[in-house]
């Protein structure tokens, strides 16, 4: 079942944050500078400044690739947009990645006014290459996994036992069941930010509670949901 599209764009202190999830992309943007804390996500993340470069350890570049779970830090000098991509939508075996101006406009201009994600993932994988079709069973599992109290269910779902899924899973895509739910939630969270508090976004998303969404939204992607506190929502999603 796809998941219908979510969007939202706020100003916060002179700055305009803008969301996007649909399907198997992720898309926060920012119109200024950043710098987010060490951090592991498991998924793909493509960061595309506006007119400045990205920095991700020792690397620095028009934009980069970052695979699924690597340790790191991220800085850009400008305005971006970070994109992220299911940990199977990206052909396998490609590490930390420079993307060049050229490429880096190339997917801007896919993504287009009105963010358009499909496009922007089609483009992508123009750039990386096809990606494997993946297990339906893991493809189900994974989507159906964040709105699930116990992973057991979602294993019997699927007609798997739950080690069987576990191992399937990680055999897959490289990434734990658990730790993709984690992150299926946080996106829910972050959706459900305008008009509300990060604790009810908590709840709606299946956090136990909103330190522990805290903990969750550090340890995957360098934030705070306070850093996302909505003030007033206006404007556009793109930089």
């Amino acid at each position: 079942m796809m998941e219908s599209r979510r969007a939202w764009s706020i100003e916060q202190n002179g700055r305009r944050l803008s969301f996007a999830q649909g399907g198997e992309v992720t898309l926060f943007a920012e119109t200024s500078a950043a710098t987010v804390a060490r951090h592991r996500h498991p998924a793909w993340k493509v960061v595309l400044p506006v007119g400045g470069h990205v920095t991700v350890g020792e690397m620095a570049a028009a934009g980069v690739l970052v695979p699924p779970q690597l340790d790191h830090a991220c800085a850009t000098s400008s305005a971006f947009v970070a994109v992220f991509l299911e940990p199977w939508c990206v052909r396998p075996g490609l590490g930390l990645s420079r993307l060049e101006s050229s490429t880096v406009r190339r997917l801007l201009d896919a993504l287009g006014e009105d963010m358009d994600l499909a496009a922007l993932h089609r483009e992508v994988s123009t750039v990386t290459g096809e990606a494997p079709v993946i297990d339906p069973r893991v493809a189900h599992a994974v989507r159906v996994c964040g709105q699930a109290k116990q992973l057991d269910a979602v294993a019997t779902e699927v007609g798997l036992s739950p080690p069987r899924l576990r191992a399937l899973v990680r055999s897959t895509v490289g990434v734990p069941l658990a730790r993709l739910r984690q992150w299926r939630r946080l996106r829910t969270a972050v959706a459900a930010l305008p008009g509300s508090t990060p604790a009810s976004a908590a709840a709606v998303a299946g956090f136990a509670d909103q330190a522990h969404l805290t903990r969750v939204t550090r340890e995957l992607s360098g934030r705070t949901p306070g850093s996302l506190k909505v003030h007033a929502a206006s404007g556009t999603l793109r930089p």
